[in-house]
């Protein structure tokens, strides 16, 4: 069955980078499909492009996406993240160890990978662990989460 809403990530010209580390971070992750820009002469929008990827398809533990090499004249920010809901602190850890390379974006559970995207790695029962100003003290006071110390902190 086809995913109704898929996201398109617009990459200046690491798209098919982008697209083997994420799988090979995540499991059950594949590159579906990449196009590449045709001839450059066709079009003044392909100049500079060429072996680039006009349209990337893959697909993260089962949640397909869009990419492409759109060149740099849009660039991703916190507006927009990504949330991964982890089973335990293992996981959080794994996921925290792959994809964080921004440690002045890290914040409440908040990165940032090497691409510029952001991201949430957050624990898939967060909203029972919040159970008071205490926690969401605790919680503000993080970069990466600790479940355990969400746990002390009630």
């Amino acid at each position: 069955m086809p995913t109704p809403i898929v996201p398109c990530l617009w990459f200046a010209d690491r798209a098919e980078e982008a697209m083997e580390f994420y799988c090979s971070v995540f499991p059950n992750s594949r590159i579906v499909s990449i196009e590449r820009y045709p001839d450059e002469s066709l079009n003044e929008h392909f100049a500079g492009m060429s072996g680039k990827v006009i349209t990337g398809v893959f697909e993260l533990d089962g949640n397909r996406f869009i990419c492409l090499d759109g060149g740099p004249a849009f660039t991703f920010n916190e507006a927009i993240s990504l949330t991964v809901e982890c089973a335990d602190q293992a996981e959080i850890d794994r996921y925290w160890q792959a994809l964080s390379a921004v440690p002045e974006s890290e914040q409440c559970g908040w990165l940032k990978d090497r691409f510029g995207i952001s991201w949430q790695i957050v624990p898939d029962n967060l909203g029972e662990l919040m159970t008071g100003d205490a926690q969401v003290r605790a919680l503000m006071g993080m970069k990466k989460i600790v479940i355990a110390e969400l746990v002390d902190a009630g």
